[in-house]
């Protein structure tokens, strides 16, 4: 080490830092176009995907890492199921499926709602398990490191469906409904968590008004008092649905911070 850096003055080196730090906290704007930049960016591929499920076939939106160029063995990837709110597969889930694969992901996101607008639990269960199955089956997907993400009522799937799948080894909900016993007051997810093993990351507003702050507050205790692992990320005054606004990906600050937040989160538990 150059000594004569160490007897820099403590000014200089108290601003180094504020530089160091201010580059940190600039890099959501700077680069929202950067999710899972860990791994650098890749090219993205999309298509659609036949999934069969009780006697019905379901079309799923599927976005992976284009293969290389250069002839030779292409990386295998962790896999995503990713679980859309109750207004459909917008383009903004497409369009976050597309980045989470050009971060290094094989994503497959169902149209759950394709013949019941609210179909029972055990409908969309084997939807899930069906494209799990799917994933594993891809060459490109290794299928001991699946993810589960949803959003709204996806939220409460992914709490619901996190503790009974074994195929999945994290999750990512988006303001869920843990209380809820859905569309047909079926289970509610806040019964299951005896049998939680895979980590949770829960993601929420404290403005939400269809699914209460105070309920998550209330689960995460929960959680906490049987000893699973999950990690809470609040974001103050932000709403129900604050990741897609009018159809399309937000881009606003909590949107952005709350994208980098999962992307982080399934590199920690599906590439680690």
């Amino acid at each position: 080490m150059d000594m004569k850096f160490l007897k820099m003055p403590f000014l200089i080196l108290t601003l180094a830092a504020l530089v160091i730090t201010a580059g940190c906290a600039d890099r959501i704007d700077d680069h929202p176009e950067a999710v899972g930049e860990a791994d650098g960016p890749l090219r993205a591929e999309s298509s659609t995907a036949m999934i069969e499920s009780d006697n019905l076939t379901y079309p799923a939106y599927v976005a992976a890492p284009a293969p290389s160029r250069g002839g030779g063995d292409d990386p295998i990837y962790p896999g995503l199921v990713m679980i859309h709110s109750f207004n459909g597969l917008e383009p903004g889930y497409r369009d976050l499926a597309d980045r989470l694969a050009a971060s290094g992901y094989v994503v497959i996101a169902p149209e759950w709602q394709t013949f019941e607008r609210t179909p029972l639990d055990e409908a969309v269960d084997g939807l899930v398990g069906a494209c799990a199955a799917y994933l594993i089956d891809r060459e490109d997907v290794n299928g001991d490191r699946l993810g589960l993400t949803g959003f709204c009522a996806g939220g409460r799937y992914t709490m619901l469906f996190l503790p009974q799948m074994e195929e999945f080894r994290s999750g990512v909900a988006w303001y869920g409904f843990p209380y809820s016993g859905g569309f047909n007051d079926e289970t509610k997810p806040a019964d299951l968590i005896d049998g939680l093993d895979a980590p949770m990351l829960i993601i929420h507003g404290t403005g939400d008004v269809p699914s209460p702050i105070s309920g998550i507050y209330e689960y995460a205790a929960a959680l906490d008092a049987a000893g699973k692992y999950f990690e809470l990320k609040v974001y103050q005054g932000e709403g129900h649905g604050f990741m897609i606004h009018e159809g399309e990906r937000s881009e606003s600050f909590a949107a952005l911070d709350a994208e980098g937040e999962m992307a982080r989160f399934f590199d920690r538990t599906l590439k680690g």
